[in-house]
Parts: C-alpha cells; structure tokens; sequence
C-alpha cells in the first residue's frame, strides 16, 4: 500500500536525520493529500516514529499555507492578516516618515510578503488574489499619503500582482531552460535524447 511505503521511507529519513543528530519531530509533520476530481474520500494514514499522522485540511510549507484544493484561500488569509498589521504599525508612524523611507518600509515588510512564492497563485481567479490586490493598493497609498478611499493610487511602483505572478513564471521559465542549456553545454549529448535547445524571448 502506498501509506506503509510512505511510512517505510518516512522511517529511513528519521534514521539517516538521527544519525546525522538531526530530529524529524512527529508532532510538526503533517499529511496533505491532493485528490483527483472527483475523488472519494480516502482512509489513509502514515506512521512516524510509533505515531499516526492523519490527513489534513492544510499544511504549511515554507511559509506558504497549501490546501488539498489548491485554493490557496489560506495562504491569502494569511498573507492578507499580517500585512494588514504591518501597514497598520507604518501607518501610525507615517506622519514622522518621508515618503522614500515610507518606500522602503513598506516594499521590505508588505511586498516582499506579497512577492513571496506568489507563482504558485497564477491561474487563480481574479477575485481569490483580490485580497492581495487590495494590500497592494493600501500600501500604495501609504506610500504616497493618500486618503483611505483614494482610487488614483500610483501604480508605476507596485504594479499589480496578477502581471507580477506571470512576470515571475516567464523568470523562473527562463532561468530553467538557461540551466538546461548550460548542462546539455558540459555533459555528452544520449543519442536518445533531441539536442535542440530551447528559449525564451523578452517581450518589451
């Protein structure tokens, strides 16, 4: 079955972690299973170190909050809650700040929030990142000393996040068949493998 060699290769990395004295702590470790649709629900559960992990609802990995729909709604509730707190916190002090340290503080604690992993939210609909875009357009007001309900906010410095998402894929794209090249360059062509290389053109 599929839980018992999930459970067997859970084991070997406890194993090799324990002798390098590292820990796989049991009780951080979580379960995320992304069913087809549709799907049945599934009666499926590892073991860890004598303890059952059971499927959950989310999981977090580094720092992005992923569901078993691929939604993202809670990574975005999240995101959305803390930068809300911050913009909160620079707002109070704004009155003291100049609008280019108002910059800095808000591209190093709100968008980088935003910026982060936000890849993995291209193809969501428009109105499940509105969240997101609503930050951004508060931040950017912030920035430039606008009032709350103000709709001509400057968008030269933050453009909006759905073109951000796909100007981060085109990158990573790009940066992917970058390396392919390189490596096709220093190791021996398969006669079983195409040599044609492939690759991405900049769209001014």
């Amino acid at each position: 079955m599929a839980s018992a060699r999930i459970s067997a290769c859970l084991a070997d990395i406890s194993s090799w972690m324990t002798a390098h004295q590292l820990k796989l702590n049991p009780s951080k470790t979580e379960l995320l299973i992304i069913p087809g649709d549709p799907s049945p629900a599934l009666d499926f559960a590892i073991s860890l170190s004598n303890s059952m992990i059971s499927p959950s609802a989310t999981a977090r990995n580094l720092g992005v909050t992923m569901d078993n729909q691929l939604s993202f709604s809670s990574h975005v509730t999240n995101v959305t809650r803390s930068c809300r707190f911050l913009l909160y916190n620079i707002r109070r002090i704004r009155p003291f700040l100049s609008t280019q340290a108002t910059q800095v503080l808000v591209q190093s604690l709100v968008i980088s929030r935003l910026d982060y992993c936000n890849s993995l939210l291209a193809g969501l609909p428009l109105n499940a990142i509105r969240p997101l875009q609503m930050i951004q357009n508060a931040a950017a007001r912030l920035v430039f000393n606008l009032p709350k309900f103000s709709h001509n906010h400057p968008t030269a410095a933050f453009p909006p996040l759905a073109s951000g998402s796909c100007t981060h894929q085109i990158q990573n794209t790009n940066a992917c068949l970058q390396s392919q090249e390189w490596t096709s360059a220093i190791l021996p062509q398969s006669s079983h493998h195409s040599s044609h290389c492939t690759s991405l053109t900049q769209i001014h």
